[in-house]
């Protein structure tokens, strides 16, 4: 069986070799002309492959990248003295030196300017650190005084909030004894008699207030009159 495959496979490839050879042959037709199914005639090769391929950069059909300076270099690298090219127009002009320079200065310092660059990152941080130190340290120092404040202003806080609660209550029953039922401290009606509360008791600090005086100015007359009267005898 193996036999007959291989037999098959040997009859198409040499079928399919004899019409390929037949398809490019020559034939004669009917009326005695030569025709030709298929044909190629390959043009000549204009360059020279023993010579090195110099660009003519006056010519109009030649690519712009091969008329530029970075063409020329690679010229000149690969064939020298060969490829007409003047080694001294090839040097970067003064300015396109400084540029290399600074760009190697950049981004390829010296391993001194390197050395010096990790001392001043180490200082930097070692400064940093130092003041992060510094300032734990006085903060640490104020904590007492921190701890003792917060303390004594959530103690005023609670006071605070403890008289004025004391304080809402007190209204509160003051307007329940005025008005003969509880009030929503909400009501136009209670903030207007707070402020009436508040006036009066303005009123009252005043007077007392001028009473006081009164009272001091009072005090310090006779004395005065006894001085004057053990100085006139």
């Amino acid at each position: 069986m193996a036999a007959s495959v291989l037999g098959r496979r040997t009859a198409l490839f040499t079928e399919a070799i004899y019409f390929s050879l037949n398809a490019f042959a020559p034939r004669i037709c009917s009326c005695g002309v030569l025709q030709q199914i298929a044909s190629y005639h390959a043009k000549p090769f204009k360059r020279n492959l023993n010579e090195p391929y110099i660009p003519d950069k006056q010519n109009e059909k030649t690519p712009v990248w091969q008329k530029t300076a970075k063409y020329d270099r690679k010229l000149f690298g690969r064939y020298g003295s060969a490829s007409g090219i003047n080694p001294a127009t090839l040097w970067p002009s003064p300015k396109q030196l400084d540029e290399i320079i600074a760009e190697e200065k950049q981004w390829h310092p010296s391993l001194e300017e390197m050395l010096q660059n990790v001392s001043a990152k180490d200082k930097e941080l070692a400064d940093k650190r130092a003041a992060r130190e510094k300032l734990i340290a006085a903060n640490m120092a104020k904590m007492p005084q921190m701890v003792a404040n917060w303390r004594r202003e959530t103690r005023e806080a609670k006071e605070k909030k403890k008289e004025e609660k004391a304080k809402r209550d007190r209204l509160l029953a003051e307007a329940r004894e005025r008005f003969g039922y509880a009030m929503d401290p909400r009501s136009p009606k209670f903030q207007d008699m707070i402020k009436d509360i508040e006036k009066e008791e303005k009123k009252k600090r005043k007077l007392l207030k001028r009473r006081k005086r009164e009272e001091e100015q009072g005090l310090g007359t006779p004395g005065a009159e006894g001085a004057s009267g053990t100085a006139a005898s």
